[in-house]
């Protein structure tokens, strides 16, 4: 009796560990081919440029061209829309009004910009589309962004749009005239794995943190040297922003930038001297912050060293004490023997 009980509890074991195997199969098999489908309709568009940058005088219109690519083997039909888009964060990122009925409370290019036609794309193949903008001929000198965002429809769903796949580029409108420009350093320090610092026990995962506020009317993209110093010497140097296009700020917005800084010694006293140019004018912003590397062992020495110095001052001090009072007493019992 006692055998087949154990025998009945072995087997219900047994079948209890080949369903849970076999479930933990499905569920790997299911997540693969979620994953793997989600990849295939993320990568159903290409599109380029990702940003056009413009200037559009008041009164007049040009128009922005785009090349979206189907890099399936099945024609896609695309609906573009225009959207409005602001500053997401300090890194850069934009935030689109994915609503098609609404705008940026201000400098909305999405009120500039024409309606598009959706278009069908053949397989493995490419189309040139143009989004005019007209400028009105009252409009306020500075910057205005918005975006063209391309989403497939899906036949099978009385065109829907597939908000998974769609792919954007962004367009900053300048209009000339009269406008401010203004950009503030307001925090330009150098930090050691994202913490700022004055002193660093190494030289490792060193860089320079450059943020700045747009006080202006039109985006702005600084851009300039930041060089390390050691005494008179120039041990590093690197450009900052120095490419095309140039990373910008947005109006009332901030943003923030991270340069790794290299060929830093084990020990040393350094400063880093950055200048920045933005604007027509070119404009520049100079500023400079100095910085130690000391190592773990060298301040473990030091601190070391200071006690046993203060330590062997405590004990000299004891033993001038103990020798003055050895001949205070030695003073004394030679005047009593007299």
């Amino acid at each position: 009796m006692g055998k087949s009980v154990l025998v009945n509890q072995r087997i219900q074991t047994s079948i209890k560990f080949i369903v849970a195997a076999v479930a933990a199969t499905m569920v790997l098999a299911f997540a693969h081919a979620t994953t793997a489908g989600a990849a295939e309709t993320a990568n159903t568009l290409k599109l380029s440029p990702l940003r056009t940058d413009i200037d559009i005088k008041p009164g007049e219109r040009r128009a922005v061209k785009m090349t979206i690519t189907n890099v399936t083997g099945e024609a896609i039909t695309v609906h573009p829309v225009t959207n409005d888009f602001l500053s997401a964060d300090e890194r850069g990122t934009p935030s689109l009004i994915l609503d098609e009925d609404k705008f940026a409370p201000s400098r909305s290019l999405k009120r500039f910009m024409g309606t598009i036609a959706d278009v069908t794309i053949p397989a493995k193949q490419s189309k040139t589309i143009s989004v005019m903008i007209t400028v009105p001929a009252d409009a306020k000198a500075g910057g205005y962004f918005g975006a063209v965002r391309f989403t497939p429809t899906s036949p099978d769903s009385g065109g829907q749009v597939n908000l998974s796949a769609n792919v954007a580029t962004l367009i900053l409108l300048k209009v000339p005239g009269e406008v401010t420009e203004k950009l503030e350093l307001t925090d330009f320090a150098v930090q050691q794995n994202g913490n700022s610092g004055m002193y660093f026990g190494s030289p490792d995962n060193l860089e320079v943190l450059a943020r700045f506020e747009n006080k202006g009317g039109a985006q702005a993209g600084p851009f300039g040297k930041i060089s390390v110093t050691q005494g008179d010497k120039v041990v590093y140097q690197t450009d900052f922003n120095n490419k095309d296009p140039r990373d910008v700020i947005l109006p009332d917005a901030a943003r923030r930038w991270n340069v790794p800084i290299e060929k830093i010694g084990e020990f040393g006293y350094y400063t880093v001297h950055a200048t920045f140019t933005y604007g027509e004018k070119n404009q520049t912003i100079e500023v400079a912050k100095s910085f130690w590397v000391v190592p773990m062992w060298m301040v473990i020495a030091a601190v070391v060293g200071v006690l046993l110095l203060i330590g062997a001052i405590i004990l000299m001090t004891m033993l001038i004490r103990r020798r003055k009072r050895r001949h205070a007493v030695h003073h004394r019992r030679g005047g009593l023997r007299r």
